[in-house]
């Protein structure tokens, strides 16, 4: 029999191994189109008469911002293994308690169903209704407004996504699975899209922004997210696919609390 602890531990080390892929991803995919972006912005403020501020600027003390490169390798790097790794923490804890409730599926399906749900409900819904912008796009004044309107969306999709979850599994026995599904699925639709349709939206880039980098940065984002999560679900469904047969079995991993007495 898998623990709850069981499903946590490999959650966290799934998540690890995930984190690392989306870096990989990002790096490779991602930062082309940061570069280009930032490069744009520095144009656009040396045609504003900013020139003449460069050598003030480059006079200040090292290390008084974080260079570019150490923010496209281990800074990146950190963001993606933190996320990763509280994001598997999570997907798998909710496995251990899905984990009986999706039917007939075993520790691999639970594991992937639960990643994609994360990812639809995190990552895709979020990025439909407030797609990101690159760094030298939107005002610095309405940033507050844009993150708590990007939360509030965020808040409702997984609101929704846990209501749907669990009226599909008492639909289950009523309906089949089948019908279950589909209604889960179009109820969790209808209210996210019409929260999409309700809330305030916002398009803050410029006309004469490049639409090519635009395009390719918010295509980054979005392939990192899913990458993540793939990454994540299938990795996790590994790993508790071989301690399940491990158990069945009759193999149990040491118990080094006892061996270190």
């Amino acid at each position: 029999m898998i623990s709850a602890r069981d499903f946590l531990v490999r959650g966290l080390l799934a998540g690890l191994f995930a984190g690392l892929v989306a870096f990989g991803v990002a790096y490779v995919v991602g930062e082309p189109s940061v570069n280009a972006a930032i490069a744009i912005e520095e144009s656009a403020g040396l045609d504003h008469g900013h020139a003449a501020d460069e050598p003030a600027a480059s006079e200040e003390a090292p290390g008084a911002e974080v260079s570019r490169l150490l923010q496209s390798t281990l800074g990146l790097l950190t963001a993606t293994t933190v996320a990763g790794v509280t994001l598997g923490g999570l997907v798998g804890v909710i496995s251990a308690l899905a984990l009986g409730r999706f039917g007939r599926l075993g520790v691999r399906g639970v594991s992937l169903s639960v990643a994609a749900i994360g990812f639809v409900s995190v990552s895709l819904l979020p990025f439909v209704a407030y797609p990101p912008n690159p760094p030298a796009v939107g005002d610095p004044n309405t940033i507050g407004a844009r993150t708590a309107l990007f939360f509030i969306m965020l808040a409702i999709s997984i609101i929704a996504a846990t209501a749907a979850v669990l009226v599909g599994i008492k639909l289950t026995a009523r309906w089949g699975g089948w019908y279950a599904t589909l209604s889960a699925v179009g109820g969790y639709l209808l209210v996210t899209l019409t929260a999409v349709a309700l809330l305030p939206s916002y398009s803050e880039v410029p006309a004469d922004f490049p639409a090519t980098v635009l395009y390719e940065f918010r295509a980054a984002s979005l392939l990192t997210q899913l990458a993540l999560w793939a990454t994540l679900g299938v990795a996790l469904g590994e790993l508790l696919h071989r301690l399940q047969r491990r158990t069945d079995l009759g193999v149990t991993e040491p118990d080094y609390a006892e061996q270190s007495r």
